[in-house]
């Protein structure tokens, strides 16, 4: 077929299936047997297996910057279970995700603007035949849906419509400020651990602005001293430090080393972030720093 002629030539696939087993392959190949000049983008697949909210988080932070098409995404404990199979299309039919509903797609969504409809895959023209028992959704039916939306199948013939407002949401921690011994906390926590050990807060850094420069960082009743900084490499050794990262979160970081070991951090672990005292800072001299602003709050690609 004639890439041009495809309704969407890409499908952006996440997942937690690894590489070790054949399971990415066989998406992809299920994909090409059926829509075979679209592009297969791998997002990621080495989310935490069965973890569907780093799934979603990951899916969230990549959705701006996802091309336009279907999006394929399978972090699944529930398969085979009564969870439903779902196509959720965004931006009025820019993009579609397909996957379960377990949560997994809801932060993407959020993150584009919302549903503007949805179906349950139901229709078994659009699957493939069970090979065997119902635990390889990914390659029986959001693959195979996938790939037919791309050649122009309208969503509609994929299953019956859904209420968008009755889908699984995803649950995403609210920081939040609480009183100190030396003023408000800001109570927050690990969203995320990148591969280099950075750990990603669920910090806005407008946030940190009345915090006017260092702060402590407190793990677990341990305090740090946390110094805001422009790049991961203006940390001076053993200090820790504080930077914006490509999502426009707050992230705690070392120098050329692991934030997470160092601090023995990981997702989900609470973080409580109060401002130095002035005594404590040198020669008693406050000096903010800006941290920068997020950037501009938009609808991504995908939308």
């Amino acid at each position: 077929m004639d890439g041009s002629a495809l309704r969407y030539d890409t499908i952006s696939f996440l997942s937690d299936f690894g590489t070790a087993d054949e399971f990415v392959g066989v998406v992809h190949s299920v994909i090409r047997s059926i829509a075979p000049a679209v592009t297969v983008v791998d997002v990621s697949h080495g989310i935490p297996k069965f973890d569907t909210r780093a799934g979603g988080l990951a899916l969230a932070r990549a959705a701006n910057y996802l091309c336009p098409g279907v999006v394929v995404a399978v972090v699944d404990p529930g398969v085979g279970t009564q969870r439903r199979p779902v196509a959720i299309e965004v931006g009025d039919g820019m993009s579609v995700l397909v996957g379960p509903d377990n949560g997994v797609l809801a932060p993407a969504v959020g993150m584009v603007g919302g549903a503007t409809r949805a179906v349950e895959i139901r229709n078994p023209d659009v699957c493939l035949p069970r090979a065997g028992g119902s635990t390889f959704d990914g390659r029986d039916v959001f693959a195979p849906a996938a790939a037919h939306l791309c050649l122009g199948v309208p969503m509609t013939d994929l299953g019956p419509e859904i209420d968008p407002a009755g889908l699984m949401p995803g649950v995403l921690p609210i920081s939040r400020f609480e009183p100190g011994i030396d003023g408000d906390e800001l109570v927050c926590e690990v969203l995320w651990v990148d591969q280099f050990g950075n750990c990603q807060l669920n910090v806005d850094p407008m946030e940190m602005l009345a915090f006017g420069g260092e702060v402590i960082v407190s793990i677990n009743g341990d305090d740090r001293i946390g110094l805001p900084v422009d790049a991961y490499d203006q940390i001076p050794t053993g200090r820790v430090g504080l930077v914006v990262d490509s999502s426009g979160l707050l992230s705690l970081a070392v120098a050329r080393s692991s934030a997470a070991d160092e601090l023995e951090l990981g997702a989900g672990i609470e973080v409580r972030l109060r401002p130095l005292p002035v005594s404590d800072r040198p020669n008693g001299v406050v000096t903010p720093v800006q941290l920068g602003n997020r950037p501009d709050d938009r609808q991504g690609d995908l939308a």
